[in-house]
């Protein structure tokens, strides 16, 4: 086996971490979006994100990021990428990150699901549904997690992306019973009629509705991959898959080799720090998601910025640990702009930042045409061919 350019490849994917209008945002409603740049407006110049800046965050956007200038000489390369997939939601961004575009638009329900759905999630758990509805995660145990703590009933809700959400409190349904239910909703909304990328189950807990917090026990429940991904390339090569995160969701646990679940960003770079320790030759695949389900969704820019230069700091230990065949990867999977319109993803182009300690050049990767060319070149790392996408492996001298 040929030796690969680099023994380990780390990406972080920071959920829902955009910088600026996708060119089809128009087409799902999301022209002037700006993750990055209405943070920094927000914050007044005041966000700080040292470690990200010297890689290259601010190099890579038309203008740089309030509070964050241009390095002067960046420490790697950097770079945008533009989605292919028909949709906004995480598993779209992964699954193309890994070379499958979702070429089809998945089912999304702006009524609520079909009673036929509905009816037999109910017969099946015994338990009746209420809401039914697109509604904010954390506004609908607001309004109903007492009545379902009452009653024992599912909270069903959805939003502008493919997903079931199925809510309940931990005291009141267990979680293996809430899980049970989610992976029976799983099998209706596989297709040929109905195919929707996520069941999720969200378990929330605390006394009444002005103390109500949904719990790190959440689980993704996604579609199947619907055809070979990097990953199980990566696996059937003999190389190393980790998955750190909603990753091993994503993608069913399909081509992973171990797992860690996060209870929270800094656990996920808990593991991060962990897995740096370890000796393998093959790729780590992180996703933080606190940026999206806690600061995106909730529409928040304080909560939002804090979390990143949370992430910023941490980072600084990552880059300390590289070991010179190491490459790290920081991208994200679509937009959720805290200070944009409703509360749902945005359609933006996302970062692309490449660093290893053995890199003496940098420069700009431009915008890439697809998020694929993340798998391709990483692929293209370890001597496999990637069936879609364009490495930039090359590029990374």
């Amino acid at each position: 086996m040929t030796e690969p350019k680099f023994k380990r490849v780390f990406a972080i994917v920071l959920d829902s971490v955009g910088t600026g209008n996708a060119p089809d945002a128009a087409k799902f409603g999301d022209e002037g979006a700006d993750t990055l740049g209405d943070l920094g407006h927000a914050w007044k110049g005041a966000l700080k994100l040292p470690n990200l800046a010297k890689l290259g965050l601010s190099n890579l956007r038309v203008e740089p990021i309030e509070g964050i200038p241009a390095a002067d000489k960046p420490l790697g390369w950097y770079g945008r990428m533009d989605e292919i997939s028909a949709g906004k939601d995480s598993m779209d961004g992964h699954w193309e990150m890994m070379g499958l575009p979702v070429e089809k638009e998945l089912s999304t329900f702006p009524d609520g699901f079909p009673d036929e759905i509905i009816e037999k999630i109910e017969q099946y758990s015994g338990r009746p549904v209420i809401v039914n509805k697109p509604y904010s995660g954390t506004q609908v145990i607001h309004d109903y997690g007492e009545r379902q703590m009452d009653t024992g009933e599912l909270i069903i809700y959805t939003s502008g992306d493919s997903v079931m959400q199925i809510a309940a409190h931990e005291d009141v349904i267990p979680l293996e019973e809430l899980y049970d239910i989610c992976r029976y909703a799983r099998t209706l909304v596989n297709g040929p009629e109905y195919i929707v990328g996520r069941v999720i189950a969200r378990p929330f807990v605390g006394p009444d509705k002005d103390h109500f917090t949904r719990t790190a026990n959440r689980h993704d429940f996604s579609l199947v991959p619907t055809g070979k991904t990097d990953l199980d390339l990566l696996h059937e090569a003999g190389y190393q898959v980790i998955a750190i995160g909603k990753t091993n969701d994503i993608f069913s646990g399909r081509g992973i080799d171990q797992a860690y679940h996060n209870e929270s960003n800094m656990n996920g770079m808990d593991h991060v720090d962990e897995v740096l320790e370890k000796d393998f030759t093959g790729f780590c695949f992180t996703n933080l998601v606190d940026f999206d389900t806690m600061y995106g969704h909730r529409r928040d820019p304080k909560g939002f910025g804090q979390a990143l230069m949370d992430f910023d700091q941490r980072l600084g230990h990552v880059l300390a640990a590289l070991r010179p065949d190491d490459l790290l990867l920081i991208t994200a999977d679509h937009g959720n702009d805290p200070c944009f319109k409703g509360t749902d993803h945005t359609r933006e182009e996302v970062p692309l930042l490449a660093w290893s300690p053995k890199m003496q050049t940098s420069g700009s990767l431009g915008v890439r045409s697809t998020y694929a060319d993340l798998g391709a070149t990483i692929l293209d790392n370890f001597h496999l061919k990637a069936p879609h996408g364009t490495s930039f492996l090359d590029e990374l001298n």
